[in-house]
């Protein structure tokens, strides 16, 4: 098999890499499959339902990366909160996420990160760790070979500059006034997309500031050249669209220099105001880490101390993104996923065959129907008159419901006999509704926003990490089109252009991009079965075009896997990559979809998946397969790798999913089985 090379870092991998995990045995695949696909679907099931919480609803861990434990260190060291305890704490989960080569990577396998390794080792500096120890030469070895702080990307050198470690004349201005561009105007802050959105309005108040706390150590072991720390940056071409935009950050500079202090100032509480507004009743901000962070030291910089209710409940909220191990690390959770937990398991149980009217079932519904947005939030300001109705993805976020979400849970309380079917008729009556208010011009759906596509937020000098805008995906999209197929609206004009731009996204090698999964197996995954349900049948050209794709990069072992390194080399690792669970029954729902039940393709995925189950039920799942921004944030959902390999499971025992409908007669079954 001839190996590819990612020029990044001089890594090979296989294209169809045959390790397994290290639990794996040889199972036939044409002998005894059934029954040991079976004894997996009893064990996995088993283990799923013991890890319900008592209120009903399920989280794994959600482990991204060490900026955010790093990030979290600087915040406290520049509030004056940061305790010996803490430190010592992030620092083991951090020191044992380093690469032998010195590095920090994004994401499990990858390359090392400049950005990661940098803020990593600034962390470990204050938590003690001594320069000249050997892991922490080695890091800042690497870091100076890489161009050093210079070379990092923006945020991270905002970090630095809080402690005078960076200078903010040579960071891009954002200036406050920001927030006063009405919705209608190009770049005003409904133009980014709401994660960035979140982000960048307090960062207005902080790159205003300008603020700089004491640094208590150097770092001119991380430039290139102490002498000249701050290199000059060459401009783009005039004529270019970078070339314009560094040409608007340098006349930005210049009015930083005349703003009227009584406008900027203005400018700044109109900020806070449109902050606090949007803290959750928990103190968080969208229930996601790095908006709370900038929303913690902008308001402080702006007087709020430390002991008003406001700042109280903020850090307060960012304590419960901290995940303590039982070697007493402490990693930092981005984000928590209960909902989308939640709404994956109770579909995986009802696929696997547990029954409708199961309690822990009606439970986990009961606890969903609670979580449904019944208020407005940002999505609003592009659809003023739509109801709400949707459903977000974390314990805490009423202003940012996402459309993902609500379609994923329609799909789940669809599989639950409940004991009140009204409320849950006018529950998912709310969703579909709020959904289809939701659809983009095109005919497709984003995840929290209508038609955020404008071209010009990534642009900005500033946002140099990752993406923040929200465009529509075919993963989203498809799993709004399958969920208002099983509403019966599979002939509704809104659900058909959703189709229509869906089999238009396919790719020329058959299959589809995935943009909130890692990747074109995630993407693939999700649009097929959506396709189906809407009534295509395996027949039709595109569904056939996606099984020949899936069945070419099936791993030798049976499974599947993608790399992250797939969004940016897709000749070389569209597909590819170590088998995991959560990809093989991604692939296997596809294929299971379209009606190749009896292939080899997937028999010999649901083999690997039953050879490489642990005792216990679970499987193990180092790789990251999810993303917040495609390669340059990664996500590993811990509880991917035991709902996607159940539902595949299930579908291949029992067929497609039942649905649960509650006429006015009384409630009835539909769907190709029966619980």
């Amino acid at each position: 098999m001839t190996a590819t090379t990612d020029g990044s870092t001089g890594a090979t991998m296989p294209p169809r890499a045959a390790a397994a995990s290290d639990t794996a045995s040889t199972v036939p695949v044409a002998a005894g499959v059934q029954e040991a696909a079976a004894r997996a679907t009893r064990r996995a099931t088993d283990f799923l339902l013991s890890r319900q919480d008592a209120e009903g609803w399920w989280k794994g861990d959600l482990e991204t990366n060490v900026t955010m434990d790093a990030e979290d260190l600087m915040l406290r060291q520049f509030l004056g909160i940061l305790d010996a305890e803490t430190a010592r704490a992030a620092a083991l989960f951090v020191r044992g996420e380093q690469r032998a080569d010195g590095t920090w990577a994004s994401f499990h396998g990858g390359p090392g990160d400049l950005s990661a390794t940098i803020e990593a080792y600034v962390a470990l500096r204050l938590a003690g760790d001594a320069p000249d120890a050997p892991h922490m030469a080695r890091a800042a070895a690497w870091v100076r070979d890489r161009g050093g702080i210079a070379a990092a990307r923006v945020f991270t050198r905002i970090w630095l500059a809080l402690f005078g470690w960076w200078r903010w004349e040579d960071l891009p201005e954002l200036p406050p006034e920001l927030i006063w561009f009405p919705s209608w105007m190009p770049l005003n802050i409904y133009d980014f997309g709401c994660w960035a959105r979140q982000t960048i309005v307090p960062l207005t108040i902080v790159s205003a500031k300008r603020p700089v706390r004491p640094a208590p150590f150097g770092l001119d072991e991380l430039h290139t050249d102490p002498a000249t720390p701050h290199p000059a940056r060459p401009f783009a071409p005039v004529a270019s669209w970078d070339g314009a935009f560094q040409r608007l950050d340098k006349a930005l500079h210049a009015f930083r220099k005349i703003a009227p202090r009584r406008v900027r100032r203005a400018a700044m509480n109109a900020a806070a105001r449109w902050i606090i507004e949007r803290q959750e009743n928990d103190g968080c901000w969208g229930g996601i880490q790095p908006p709370a962070v900038y929303s913690v030291i902008a308001l402080y910089l702006l007087g709020y101390d430390l002991q008003h209710p406001v700042m109280r409940a903020g850090l307060e909220s960012l304590d419960r993104f901290a995940v303590w191990r039982e070697d007493g690390a402490r990693m930092i959770e981005a984000c928590q996923s209960p909902v989308w937990d939640t709404c994956l398991a109770v579909i995986a149980l009802a696929d696997a065959g547990v029954p409708a009217d199961h309690p822990q079932l009606v439970k986990a519904a009961d606890w969903m129907l609670g979580e449904q947005v019944v208020r407005p939030g940002d999505w609003s300001v592009k659809r003023p008159g739509l109801p709400p109705g949707g459903w977000a993805f974390e314990f805490h976020n009423d202003n940012y419901p996402d459309i993902d979400d609500t379609a994923e849970v329609v799909l789940a309380l669809r599989r639950v006999r409940h004991h009140d079917p009204e409320r849950v008729e006018k529950a998912i009556g709310r969703g579909v509704r709020w959904n289809l208010g939701m659809q983009s011009r095109n005919g497709a759906w984003g995840a929290f926003d209508v038609d955020n596509t404008s071209p010009f937020p990534n642009r900005l000098p500033f946002c140099d990490f990752g993406e923040v805008i929200d465009p529509p995906s075919a993963d989203v999209t498809a799993h709004v089109v399958e969920m208002l197929a099983v509403e019966g609206l599979t002939h509704d004009p809104r659900t058909r252009r959703g189709i229509d731009w869906l089999l238009a996204e396919q790719e020329a090698d058959g299959g589809w991009f995935g943009r909130w999964g890692v990747n074109y197996v995630y993407g693939t995954g999700s649009v097929v079965p959506a396709l189906v349900a809407a009534g295509l049948p395996g027949s039709h050209p595109a569904i056939r075009r996606a099984v020949t794709w899936l069945e070419s990069v099936q791993n030798d072992d049976g499974g599947w896997g993608e790399d992250l390194r797939s969004y940016r080399h897709v000749e070389e690792w569209a597909g590819r990559g170590h088998s995991t669970a959560s990809q093989t029954a991604w692939a296997l729902m596809a294929l299971l979809a379209a009606g190749e039940r009896e292939s080899r393709a997937v028999e010999g995925g649901i083999a690997w998946l039953a050879a490489t189950q642990r005792a216990d039920g679970s499987w193990d799942e180092p790789y990251f397969t999810g993303t917040g921004f495609p390669w340059d944030f990664s996500i590993n959902y811990h509880l991917y790798r035991q709902v996607f390999p159940l539902t595949a499971l299930g579908r291949y025992l029992h067929g497609e999913p039942a649905f649960v409908r509650h006429p006015a007669d009384g409630a009835r079954l539909t769907g190709a089985r029966a619980n």
